[in-house]
């Protein structure tokens, strides 16, 4: 029985083993990236937003670009973020028997930097893999430390993150002419270049694409820390309703409260001023979390909810999915739509596409095991091939009717 333990924790989480909370909320956030990816990112250069407006858009575009500024943008990246970092320390748990568990870990993390650097050069350079695998790297010894070392881990490096937003080192930042400059190029090449000349100024773009990396790769690291810290607090594992909705609204009201001061210019502190939008943004972040898992606790969340578990599970193979999805739609090789929708256009598109995913995902693990790339990350991984089909599977059945259960789990 110990044997048959040891082994299981060993390898691969088992699909009917996963949090459903947790890959809920993992799809919910994929659809925050996908909508601030596609209207600052996709349909217009990521340097247009530091620049005047060059005409006026219209009432339902700076609607949308309003609100997904406000309650969304950043917000999805910080949440992913932390997830990412609770599901590092999963692994690290699950792993708690193998005697190889930090090379497994290791390797997972530089599969994970292969397949980011691929993203990034090849599909799509507002790539977010390559981060996460450089600061995955800095943050997997600590998980050998204390709890308490995971919380100081923590409130140093989002310390380290807000201090940044006050003393910016200088020179980091692109200057004006620069930005003004890529972004006339990029409404040339993005919009009528061939594969091949938007791939090379796609790589032409990433030096003046890092120090935006930069500037928030404290809070990624952060993000990791806290993460792992909640995961072993058992918050997730033991939910308590109370303490959840209690941190949500506390979260929410606390961010949404620094983010209207900013936006309304009402803080006279420069250095406060300066850390209201990025404090905030982690609070809502967090605030946003609780409320997902606090609902998903509920019957009707269950429920309510099901729907993301599937596109949770496959976020890895859904987000390099809509890379190149949007990169057909935008670039000059596919439909050329570049500069050429507004925000609320380009908004529905991503609205049908993610909502494709959705009933993709679940019908594709009604028949597998994991997602294509999830499929291929574990078995660099691990160096041996896993499986992947369903069938012949004892819990298949269970598998295909009862996915929406795993909320509980």
């Amino acid at each position: 029985m110990t044997a048959a333990i040891d082994e299981s924790r060993s390898s691969p989480v088992n699909p009917s083993e996963r949090i459903g909370s947790i890959d809920a909320l993992r799809g919910v956030a994929l659809l925050g990236v996908l909508a601030i990816n596609l209207v600052t990112e996709f349909r217009v250069s990521i340097f247009e937003q530091f620049l005047p407006a060059a005409r006026p858009a219209a009432p339902l575009d700076r609607a949308v670009e309003t609100v997904l500024m406000l309650a969304v943008d950043m917000k999805a990246f910080a949440l992913f973020s932390l997830l990412f970092g609770l599901g590092i320390a999963i692994q690290f748990e699950h792993l708690s028997t193998n005697p190889h568990r930090a090379l497994l870990l290791f390797r997972r993390l530089i599969v994970l930097l292969a397949l980011g650097l691929i993203h990034l050069c090849l599909i799509w350079n507002g790539d977010i893999l390559t981060e996460y695998a450089i600061a995955g790297l800095i943050f997997l010894p600590f998980l050998f430390g204390p709890r308490w070392l995971l919380a100081s881990g923590a409130a140093t490096f989002l310390a380290l993150y807000l201090a940044l937003q006050v003393w910016s080192p200088p020179g980091l930042f692109p200057s004006f002419a620069a930005i003004q400059r890529d972004v006339q190029e990029a409404n040339l090449v993005y919009a009528s270049g061939s594969f091949w000349e938007v791939m090379a100024f796609r790589l032409r773009e990433i030096p003046l694409i890092v120090p935006l990396h930069m500037y928030v790769f404290p809070r990624t690291i952060g993000l990791f820390f806290l993460g792992a810290f909640i995961w072993r607090s058992d918050v997730v594992r033991k939910p308590d309703r109370v303490l959840l909705f209690s941190t949500a609204v506390a979260c929410v009201g606390l961010g949404a409260a620094l983010i209207f001061l900013k936006v309304n210019g009402v803080l006279t502190s420069r250095s406060l001023d300066s850390v209201a939008t990025p404090a905030g943004t982690i609070l809502l972040a967090l605030g946003y979390g609780a409320t997902f898992v606090a609902v998903a606790e509920l019957t009707s969340g269950k429920t309510l909810l099901g729907w993301a578990v599937p596109l949770g599970r496959m976020a890895f193979t859904n987000y390099l999915a809509q890379s190149v999805i949007f990169c057909w739609i935008f670039y000059g090789y596919g439909l050329g739509q570049f500069g050429r929708l507004g925000a609320a256009e380009a908004l529905a598109i991503g609205i049908a596409v993610y909502i494709g995913q959705v009933f993709f995902s679940a019908w594709w693990l009604r028949h597998f095991r994991y997602g294509p790339v999830e499929w291929l990350w574990r078995t660099a991984m691990y160096g041996t091939q896993q499986p992947m089909a369903l069938k012949g599977d004892p819990l298949a059945r269970k598998r295909r009717l009862g996915h929406h259960s795993s909320l509980v789990k």
